[in-house]
């Protein structure tokens, strides 16, 4: 007799008679929930707590853009180390009329006193780029401090001007690093516009990295001593002109009278209401 293939793959379920475990008596189940309750309580309270509070908590930015309705953004370098080609961007700077912030080091401008001086007397604005290029997120609020007043007390003395804008080294910051920098009278600027020309990666990616979807109230950052700075900021400058951009200092930039912070780290006025 054969037997139809249904026949065999048809399995029956298997039944297992597994004993009744018995059940807890009323009283016992009631106080084992209460106890259950007051664990999670203890627990999971301060939990909440804590994470209503991370929520709650605004971190504090610097800026890195400006809401501008103009035409104008704003060039800048870092100078931390070398100093060969800062002539010849001072010049380039002339060539196409344009007024850039230099944030210096305390350390570049003890090697390097008749540029700084030189900066200053082409009509550009010099910012404090702490004293010795030091991570201000792993220093002491003393230390901060310091940084700060040496790097602005060299500079005052060679220029007659105390800066009022600071960068952080590396890009480097936290919220307390911002609320000391604003407590001890300066602005932190960041950048919205990277040339990450210290890649050294050529002239054509330098150029476009600093000419692409470039906007109004721009921040762009650039380095004294980056290897083919020299070679692709006539292209650069040239670019920010064809597009009719007005090329300024940061400060300069930056709104006056009340103004706050977006989430991406740009500068908006408050509307008087």
């Amino acid at each position: 007799m054969m037997t139809s293939p249904t026949a065999l793959t048809r399995r029956e379920k298997p039944v297992f008679n597994w004993p009744e475990k018995p059940a807890l008596p009323p009283l016992r189940t009631t106080a084992l929930l209460c106890a259950l309750a007051v664990l999670c309580a203890l627990y999971l309270g301060p939990l909440r707590e804590e994470a209503a509070a991370v929520v709650a908590a605004k971190k504090v930015l610097p800026v890195y853009s400006v809401e501008r309705q103009d035409k104008v953004i704003s060039v800048t370098f870092d100078a931390s180390w070398g100093g060969d080609k800062t002539m010849a961007i001072l010049d380039l700077l002339d060539e196409y009329n344009a007024k850039a912030t230099f944030f210096l080091v305390g350390i570049w401008v003890d090697k390097y006193p008749e540029l700084v001086r030189e900066i200053a007397a082409r009509g550009h604005e010099i910012g404090n780029h702490s004293d010795s290029h030091a991570h201000f997120t792993q220093i002491s609020d003393s230390k901060i401090r310091q940084e700060l007043d040496a790097c602005s007390d060299k500079i005052e003395e060679l220029t007659g001007i105390r800066p009022t804008l600071f960068r952080p080294p590396y890009g480097d910051y936290s919220s307390k690093v911002i609320t000391i920098v604003r407590d001890e009278g300066y602005e932190a600027v960041q950048w919205s516009v990277d040339s990450l020309d210290w890649k050294n990666r050529g002239v054509s990616d330098l150029i476009k990295r600093a000419t692409t979807n470039v906007q109004p109230g721009d921040i762009i950052l650039f380095h004294n001593d980056s290897q083919y700075i020299v070679e692709a900021l006539p292209a650069i400058l040239k670019h920010y002109q064809a597009l009719g951009y007005q090329m300024i200092p940061a400060k300069d930039i930056l709104l006056s009278g009340p103004t706050t912070i977006d989430v991406q780290g740009k500068q908006h006025p408050i509307a008087a209401q």
